[in-house]
């Protein structure tokens, strides 16, 4: 079976080097067969075996505490038509409610019950009314405020973005988190469309309601499903990306399912995981190679 591993790191500390590729060409038992993506930052290495999992392993071994991610798969269809992603922890750095609730003075609070749902410890939807819930009184105003000053974007989400695009693939950000922030998120970074919960207002303060019914864990399966039969795809042609408990039913039916520095049971679940590259990532998972990038 004809298979291709990918090996990546953060480019802020470059860690695909020479002497570690020749490592990993010899323990898959191959030579010179590297194709680098980005010098020190990603590689390819072509080879045949008898399965994807078992060459992971075998790479995981190679590479020890080295800070570099491994994704092992068929070559064919890698560059995906669709890509449907996450918000929060993945392309942003923060949980909007979370940073909502410090203007209150209940982040500590608040985020304990967000850990929890996105370890899929308690269910999404409950969790998400009783957060909002504490958000009741809280000036509309604070939104404009927590976007301008809390929150930042995830490093290579837009490069990600800019780049699928142009290569003619579709984006979707679907969040469980809220449509004032997706917005903004999704106007910053390039996305074609944006889905999330609607925090519902009265005079001008938050009601401590959300609007029903609350898109969680199945609504993004379903957005994602939709967008593969709106657009003639096959789910082969698509790529999910996240963080949390409720992002497990698109990473599962998707294509390529990845968790993104993800809670345990997501980066269980999911084929494949980043934990220490950035988004761009998900290019070089593609296939990509750093002089493909558009940076705008």
């Amino acid at each position: 079976m004809s298979l291709v591993a990918t090996l990546v790191s953060t480019p802020t500390a470059p860690a695909v080097n020479a002497d570690l590729i020749s490592k990993a060409e010899a323990a898959l038992g191959v030579t010179g067969s590297a194709t680098v993506l980005n010098p020190g930052v990603a590689a390819d290495i072509r080879f045949e075996g008898p399965n994807a999992s078992a060459a992971d392993t075998l790479l995981r071994d190679v590479i020890g505490r080295a800070p570099v991610d491994v994704f092992v798969q068929a070559p064919d269809k890698r560059r995906k038509k669709l890509l449907i992603a996450d918000m929060d922890s993945t392309m942003i750095r923060q949980e909007c409610i979370d940073e909502l609730a410090a203007e209150l003075g209940l982040k500590d609070r608040i985020s304990e019950i967000t850990e929890r749902a996105m370890r899929g410890e308690i269910e999404f939807e409950p969790a998400l009314r009783e957060r909002v819930g504490l958000l009741e009184g809280l000036p509309v105003s604070a939104i404009d405020t927590v976007l301008s000053n809390r929150i930042q974007l995830m490093p290579g989400g837009r490069t990600l973005v800019q780049t699928m695009k142009s290569d003619s693939a579709y984006c979707a950000l679907v969040s469980g988190g809220f449509t004032h922030f997706t917005k903004a998120i999704a106007a910053m970074i390039g996305f074609d469309e944006n889905q999330a919960n609607t925090l519902l207002e009265s005079n001008g303060k938050l009601s401590g309601k959300v609007g029903e019914p609350i898109l969680g864990r199945d609504a993004k399966r379903t957005r994602l499903e939709y967008l593969v039969a709106e657009n003639g795809l096959d789910f082969e042609d698509t790529l999910a990306v996240g963080d949390g408990a409720n992002d497990l039913a698109m990473i599962e039916r998707a294509g390529s399912g990845v968790a993104y520095r993800a809670k345990p049971a997501v980066a269980a679940a999911a084929d494949f995981r980043i934990d220490y590259g950035d988004l761009t990532a998900l290019l070089y998972l593609q296939g990509y190679a750093e002089k493909d990038f558009v940076l705008s």
